[in-house]
C-alpha cells in the first residue's frame, strides 16, 4: 500500500486522529505485565478510510484490557517508512503493530525489527495464495497479509465497441489498438505510472516478469535482470514512448495523474489499481458507464503482475506480542475482511470473498481482480529494497525518456543492483 497513491487518496478520505507518543518504556498509566498482553498501538500511514475506526472500536469494546490506540503517520510513503524505521532501529516499543507496505516486509524481517509469527495461529489457507508470499522471508512468516492489490487494465468499452474491437489480451493487441483506434477518437493510447517513484518500479517489474524475466532472486542475494526477457519487457515500455502510443506526458504520471487522464476521457487504456473503478464510475466522471476492466495483457497471455497492498507485523520489541497476535487474527478474520472491501473499498485477502455472489454483483470487477492477484508475484525481496527500488526507477525512467536503449539500461541496472547486493 502506497500512502501517496490515490489508492490512498481520492478513494480514501482522511478520517482519523493523529495521536502522538514520546520515548520508550511503559506508557502513561500502564502497568507492565509479563504475559505478553496489554494495551497496544497500531501504526499506519495516513489517509485510511473511517471504517478502521469502527473495526478497532469493536475490538476495544470486547477487549477492555487490550485496547488499541491508532497512530497515523503522515501521508507520504517515504515519511511513513522513515518514522517507522527510526523507531524500530532504536529498539523502541512505541508501536506494537505496524501496517506496512508489502515491499517492506523483507527489509524489516532481515533487520530483526518484526517478530516471526506462528502460521498455524492464523487462517492463511483461506487467503489468496500469492499474498501469503509477500509476508514471508527466510522461509518464515514475518507478517500477516491484510490488504492486497494488483494492477488492472481499464479500457474505453464504448470506443472499442464502436471500432468493432475487443479489449487486448496481448501486448501486440494493446499496441495496435493504442496506435490505430485511439487517434481516430482523439485519445492517447496507453498510460501507467511512469514518474520516477515506486509506481514506475512496479510497472517496470510487471513488464519484465510478463516477458519471463526477473530482477532479483534468492531473496535479494542474486541479480537476474541481465536477460533477454528483461530487455524485451523494458522495450515494451520504451517503444511505446518512442512510437507515440504512450504519450510523453505519461512520464509525469503517478496513480492520480493517470487516473484523472483516463477519467477525463483522454486515454483509451490505463494500467492502474482497483480503486479507480469506483471513482471512474461516479456521476462526475466523463467515462462513467463507458469503460471496462480486464487483466493486464502480456506478450502471449495475461501479464504477471506485481502485488501491492499492506501487511500487518508485530514489533519485535513489543511487550504485548500475545495481544498483538490476537489483534492480527481479528483484523484478518472473514468478518473484518468483508468490511475491508465493503466499507474501506480495499481488496481483501480472503479468497472466498472474490466469488461471493452478492459481492460480485456489487463489485463486478472482483473476478478480474482475483485472477490478476493469482497471476501476480511479490516485488523483489531484498533486505535493501529501498535501494533496489531507487535504482530500478532511475534506470527505467532514463530508458523511457529515450536517454538509453533497453540493452544499455538493462546492463546498467545489472551493474547497479550488483553493487547493492555486494554491499550486503
Amino acid at each position: 500500500m502506497r500512502w501517496t497513491r490515490a489508492a490512498g487518496r481520492g478513494l480514501l478520505a482522511t478520517a482519523l486522529i493523529l495521536v502522538g507518543y514520546a520515548g520508550t518504556g511503559a506508557r502513561a498509566g500502564e502497568v507492565a505485565d509479563g504475559d505478553g498482553r496489554g494495551p497496544m498501538t497500531l501504526v499506519t500511514g495516513g489517509d485510511l478510510t473511517s471504517y478502521l475506526r469502527g473495526v478497532l472500536d469493536d475490538w476495544n469494546r470486547t477487549h477492555p484490557a487490550e485496547k488499541v490506540t491508532l497512530v497515523e503517520l503522515p501521508e507520504a510513503a517515504d515519511e511513513v517508512r522513515a518514522q517507522m524505521t527510526t523507531s524500530l532501529r532504536s529498539g523502541s516499543d512505541r508501536f506494537d503493530v505496524l501496517n506496512i507496505d508489502v515491499a517492506w516486509t523483507s527489509e524489516f524481517a532481515a533487520a530483526g525489527w518484526i517478530a516471526p509469527l506462528d502460521a498455524d495461529r492464523f487462517p492463511i489457507k483461506r487467503f489468496l495464495p500469492p499474498v501469503v508470499e509477500t509476508a514471508t522471508f527466510g522461509g518464515r512468516l514475518h507478517a500477516l497479509p491484510y490488504v492486497t492489490n494488483a494492477g488492472l487494465l481499464y479500457y474505453r468499452k464504448d470506443v472499442l465497441d464502436k471500432a468493432g474491437e475487443r479489449p487486448p489480451r496481448t501486448w501486440a493487441e494493446l499496441k495496435r489498438l493504442a496506435k490505430t483506434v485511439a487517434p481516430e477518437y482523439g485519445l492517447d493510447g496507453y498510460a501507467g505510472q511512469f514518474l520516477p517513484y515506486e509506481g514506475l518500479t512496479v510497472n517496470a517489474i510487471e513488464a519484465v516478469q510478463s516477458a519471463g524475466g526477473s530482477v532479483l532472486a534468492n531473496e535479494g542475494a542474486r541479480v537476474t535482470v541481465d536477460s533477454e526477457a528483461a530487455r524485451k519487457g523494458l522495450a515494451f515500455l520504451t517503444d511505446g514512448v518512442r512510437e507515440g502510443w504512450i504519450p510523453e506526458q505519461a512520464l509525469t504520471y503517478k496513480e492520480e495523474e493517470s487516473r484523472r487522464a483516463f477519467q477525463n476521457g483522454e486515454l483509451l487504456f490505463l494500467r492502474n489499481w482497483p480503486y479507480v473503478h469506483r471513482l471512474a464510475s461516479r456521476g462526475d466522471s466523463k467515462v462513467a458507464g463507458k469503460f471496462g476492466v480486464v487483466p493486464l495483457p502480456g506478450p502471449q497471455r495475461r501479464a504477471v503482475g506485481v502485488l501491492g497492498g499492506s501487511n500487518l507485523a508485530v514489533n519485535a520489541h513489543s511487550r504485548h506480542k500475545e495481544s498483538a497476535a490476537d489483534l492480527l487474527g481479528y483484523l484478518t478474520s472473514e468478518r473484518v475482511q468483508r468490511q475491508v472491501l465493503t466499507e474501506g473499498a480495499l481488496p481483501p485477502v480472503w479468497a472466498d470473498l472474490y466469488t461471493d455472489p452478492a459481492l460480485v454483483r456489487r463489485y463486478p470487477y472482483l473476478p478480474t481482480l482475483r485472477q490478476s492477484v493469482l497471476d501476480a508475484r511479490p516485488r523483489p525481496k531484498s533486505p535493501r529494497y529501498e535501494q533496489v527500488n531507487l535504482a530500478v526507477q532511475a534506470v527505467v525512467h532514463d530508458a523511457m525518456a529515450q536517454r538509453e536503449t533497453p540493452d544499455h539500461a538493462v546492463a546498467r541496472l545489472a551493474r547497479e543492483l550488483g553493487a547493492i547486493v555486494r554491499r550486503g
